[in-house]
């Protein structure tokens, strides 16, 4: 890791992801299936991956209590990720449970009410903030879950302008609606309100289809809603769908589309935050770190930016849970792709 880089700093959730073992005996009745704890979240997702890039990345998250909050650290500390903006948190650590469909899809079942990730107050964001900061990432459940997302609302605002601020909505739709999400204070109004109020100061903004069948069910044309978007404020968007290809917009310019690399999937969890990290870790390492540049960039330059964040995406989804390649790992498959 560069350790005179301009710094990432991510802001979110810390996630233990029980994930079933392929193939492991579920007793004779086939009722206790094995899981594997493995760390996880969009925001340490996210963090480690741009530590294993070499990007000088900073989290900023709340470890609460249960066996496995040590290791949630360890695994960001093995990562070259700067852990000093840790908040000790009396709460419990966030739990999901995660199914997997024979395509490699992944579903979950979450179990965070109460957890300590949601109650952020804006003297522990200040305190924490690193110094240096040239881009914030905020996203998924933190963001838009009360009464920390007030906070972290509040923080992005402050740092529009001085740094580049990116958005990532990763909807939970049982958390953001319904029984589980009344219990944890969101509903679906509430929710798009929030993160229309983050959109509203974003530079980038990296949303899925799903996320936008969530957030507009009455959206059909993936292309009209990537312009739409990036019409409301942000200087680039990102609209994944799956395995289809990526939609690339940015106001005032036409829109782009490019093909993911096709790769043997384990399955996609941490596959979007790979695709995240990738992408901050080849705009700061490109010299980007303002909205100016950012609107600076070719469309070659950002387009190769996009396909080595692609790249980044496919070669986790080869793994087994949240798993991103290193820098190394990421050259030796670029060479491998050029040679082929």
């Amino acid at each position: 890791m560069d350790s005179d880089g301009p710094v990432l700093t991510v802001l979110g959730e810390l996630v233990v992801d029980l994930l079933p073992v392929a193939g492991a005996d579920a007793g004779p009745e086939g009722t206790a299936p094995h899981y594997v704890a493995r760390p996880g979240g969009n925001a340490l997702n996210v963090a480690v991956a741009a530590g294993r890039l070499g990007t000088r990345v900073a989290l900023l998250a709340r470890l609460g209590t249960g066996p496995m909050a040590p290791a949630l650290r360890r695994h960001a500390e093995l990562s070259g990720v700067d852990v000093s903006g840790f908040v000790a948190a009396a709460e419990p650590v966030s739990l999901a449970v995660v199914g997997l469909s024979p395509d490699g899809s992944a579903d979950y079942g979450f179990h965070v009410q109460g957890a300590a990730d949601w109650q952020w107050t804006g003297a522990e964001l200040d305190a924490a903030l690193p110094e240096g900061t040239a881009l914030l990432h905020v996203g998924s459940i933190s963001s838009w879950t009360p009464p920390g997302s007030e906070a972290i609302a509040a923080l992005a605002e402050r740092l529009a302008g001085t740094a580049l601020v990116s958005v990532d909505p990763n909807l939970r739709p049982m958390l953001a609606g319904g029984p589980v999400g009344t219990a944890l204070g969101n509903d679906p109004d509430g929710v798009r309100a929030r993160l229309d109020r983050l959109v509203a100061v974003a530079d980038v903004v990296k949303v899925s289809a799903e996320d936008l069948a969530w957030l507009e069910p009455d959206t059909t044309d993936l292309d009209d809603a990537a312009r739409r978007w990036a019409g409301r404020g942000p200087a680039l968007v990102l609209l994944t769908d799956g395995g289809d290809p990526l939609r690339i917009a940015r106001p005032g310019r036409p829109l782009l589309h490019r093909e993911p690399p096709r790769v043997t999937v384990a399955d996609t969890v941490g596959a979007g935050d790979s695709l995240a990290a990738g992408l901050f870790a080849g705009l700061l390492g490109a010299g980007v770190t303002g909205r100016a540049a950012l609107e600076a960039l070719s469309d070659d330059d950002l387009l190769a930016l996009v396909d080595d964040a692609a790249l980044v995406a496919a070669l986790n989804c080869t793994r087994v849970g949240a798993d991103p390649p290193t820098a190394a790992e990421l050259a030796a498959a670029k060479e491998q792709r050029a040679t082929a």
